[in-house]
């Protein structure tokens, strides 16, 4: 039995949550998710708790057991606290800015870059130098992320680039002097 797959999740106060078949859908204060799950998982509700069952025992079932509860327990959080992701832009001149559902960034390049929001997610820039992601698809959040990430990757020898907060950065050494 999976470890993760066999852990209840406990549906908080305000969140419904319907299932249909494999069709999943939960409705909460910070919005609605819906989600089709893999047929070899049945996901039950019982007096505010989701359990997620597999219906055999291959690999395949086992696999998806522990994913199909982990994308469960996300549509849950993401309608009642939402996600966000921080991240950093370093670089000389480097800047970005959220204006409305667009983010610009001016990292390098002879014309800034403009990013649209898909819908769901919004951008903050509380300094020049920070970007936040916020929404309520955990999944979307993070595709939005690396695609910013991805205009301007982390350069190796200065740290110069658009990274996540969290993320570390392991500067090579520069050429040697021929002496």
């Amino acid at each position: 039995m999976s470890r993760i797959g066999r852990l209840p999740i406990t549906v908080p106060h305000g969140v419904e949550v319907k299932i249909d078949g494999h069709h999943i859908t939960v409705k909460g204060a910070k919005g609605q998710l819906e989600r089709n799950i893999h047929p070899s998982n049945n996901v039950e509700q019982d007096n505010g708790v989701l359990h997620v069952k597999r219906n055999g025992d291959t690999k395949e079932e086992r696999s998806l057991h522990g994913l199909t509860r982990a994308l469960v327990h996300s549509m849950v959080v993401g309608v009642t606290e939402g996600f966000s992701k921080s991240m950093i832009i370093n670089g000389v001149g480097y800047k970005a800015q959220a204006t409305g559902n667009k983010l610009v960034l001016n990292i390098g390049y002879s014309h800034p870059v403009e990013m649209i929001a898909p819908e769901g997610i919004t951008f903050e820039c509380p300094s020049l130098t920070e970007i936040v992601v916020k929404g309520i698809d955990k999944e979307l959040v993070g595709q939005t992320c690396a695609n910013i990430r991805a205009t301007r990757p982390v350069e190796p020898y200065h740290a110069y680039g658009v990274r996540y907060k969290t993320e570390v950065v392991v500067l090579k050494e520069g050429k040697k002097n021929a002496k």
